[in-house]
């Protein structure tokens, strides 16, 4: 298959998981914050914060969790011991799906994909509202049994439409998979007679150091705040229902485009391969798409950023009412939104660089995560010490920032002996950038006169001006950034690649 026609398959996974992913994300939000007028912080802490963890440390440390750490109130927290290794078991049950999530991300399996994951959240939604209505004093119950649910029906999906597809020999040779059978899934010994093929094994370790290293940056906060103390069970669940709602953008848009590009760029280009030394049209095309990407990450960055901040309070205040719009959480919000620009840059980077890079590399890489994860938890119980919850979010930033310089750096030795130059999407015009200053200058101000405690009128009119500003910001963007508009039409649109010179 060549680079356009997977850059296609890339673009219509991308698109399509993209939208229904956004239809679905709008039903489980509306869920969401109904659900929060009827809980306390307390167990949205417990439960968004501490047990996770549990999940992903069900098999080796789930016991700490019942053992060593603070036992929340029983009278507030209740059923906290069982809820814990409901957790676990759901975590187990997950990783039973995992082979069939792998074959349907690595043969871009769209529908498959996204529906099953979007109906089990929406479905898990459905029953933790139901039974928070209906049985309240259950406590972690409720969560633990809905996610229970959730992976049970995720795994159920795959494993049905998998079943169904191989029961059929002529949709699994339409398909090419590799196996044949539901058994081929399973563990085996392979031709030589050898339980492990070792040759796969070191690479699987390698990606497994990486893995554990990037969850250690990307959830490192939650383990401070499980193992440390620094904040109490209600300023966590103040916190991680903010680090949600700022993520959602980057649910919704990044990873998306993320997984799917991912899979483009490693199947385009070859590991252990110098770019010069590569078919070139392959080169081109991957050049292309990176600029493109990174140009599409930083405007939809900074326009979370410039108009966020002005639309933080707002938004917590229709979300989740004075719980979350008094205090800490537009302070928070605020900096988020910071810190979704760095998160967009970085994902595009480290999607086409983990794609791109040799096995040494990538060990190489491990051992600047591991220097990283380090200093990383270290400065993250510093400034909560120092500024509270949003010294999490500042670590964080932190963290990103190096992560991308890593990626940035390595793609500029990718390309530095080619003529291509894919960093060239990280510039934006002057024109683009005055509007983007001056947007938030007048949405800022508009807040100051009316939001947010001046009745729905001011509201709607400090609606009315943000939305005035985007408009103008959205359209100076469709005349500057030509390029970048042909892409999407091209790409996101129509499945084709376009001329890249255009």
């Amino acid at each position: 298959m060549g680079s356009r026609e997977v850059l296609g398959q890339a673009a219509r996974l991308a698109s399509s998981g993209l939208l229904l992913q956004v239809l679905f994300r709008l039903i489980t939000f509306v869920l969401n914050a109904f659900i929060l007028r009827f809980l306390s912080k307390e167990i949205v802490g417990i439960v968004n914060v501490r047990v996770p963890l549990g999940v992903f440390w069900s098999l080796f440390l789930g016991w700490v969790w019942l053992q060593l750490l603070e036992v929340p109130d029983p009278h507030v927290v209740p059923h906290y011991g069982t809820g814990v290794v409901v957790f676990g078991f759901s975590a187990v049950v997950e990783l039973l799906g995992e082979p069939f999530w792998v074959l349907a991300q690595a043969h871009m399996f769209v529908k498959l994909k996204v529906i099953a994951e979007s109906l089990s959240v929406i479905l898990k939604s459905v029953l933790t509202a139901l039974l928070v209505l209906w049985l309240p004093h259950w406590g972690l119950y409720i969560f633990s049994l809905a996610q229970l649910f959730y992976t049970t029906l995720l795994v159920l999906c795959y494993v049905i439409y998998f079943a169904k597809v191989l029961g059929s020999p002529e949709s699994a040779k339409q398909q090419a998979l590799p196996v044949s059978r539901m058994t081929d899934l399973l563990p085996s010994m392979t031709r030589s007679r050898a339980f492990v093929n070792w040759e796969e094994a070191k690479l699987t370790w390698s990606f497994f150091k990486q893995s554990f290293l990037k969850q250690i940056l990307t959830e490192g906060e939650r383990y401070v705040m499980t193992f440390l103390n620094v904040l109490n069970f209600g300023d966590q669940g103040v916190y991680d229902i903010v680090n949600n709602l700022g993520s959602l953008v980057a649910r919704l848009l990044f990873q998306p485009i993320e997984e799917s590009f991912y899979i483009f760029f490693a199947k385009v280009l070859e590991r252990e391969k110098d770019a010069t030394l590569q078919k070139q049209e392959d080169v081109a095309v991957a050049a292309v798409v990176l600029e493109s990407l990174l140009k599409l990450a930083l405007l939809t960055g900074l326009t979370i950023t410039v108009f966020g901040f002005a639309y933080s309070q707002l938004v917590l205040d229709i979300y989740g009412g004075a719980m979350l719009s008094s205090g800490s959480g537009p302070v928070l919000l605020r900096a988020y939104c910071l810190y979704v620009l760095l998160l967009a840059i970085n994902g595009v980077t480290e999607c086409f660089t983990f794609a791109a890079m040799s096995k040494a590399e990538v060990d190489r890489y491990n051992f600047t995560m591991l220097a990283l994860s380090s200093s990383f938890l270290m400065l993250s119980y510093v400034l909560t010490r120092w500024c509270g919850s949003v010294g999490f979010i500042l670590a964080n930033c932190f963290n990103m920032g190096i992560r991308i310089m890593q990626s940035l750096y390595f793609i500029y030795r990718y390309y530095r002996k080619s003529p291509h130059r894919p960093l060239d999407g990280l510039f934006l015009s002057p024109v683009l950038l005055g509007t983007f200053a001056l947007s938030g200058g007048i949405t800022a101000v508009s807040e100051v006169f009316l939001c947010c405690e001046r009745g729905w009128l001011a509201r709607l009119a400090h609606i009315a001006v943000g939305a005035l500003c985007l408009g103008v910001t959205l359209g100076t963007a469709f005349l500057t950034e030509t390029k970048l508009i042909h892409f999407l039409r091209t790409q996101l649109g129509v499945p084709r690649l376009a001329d890249k010179m255009t």
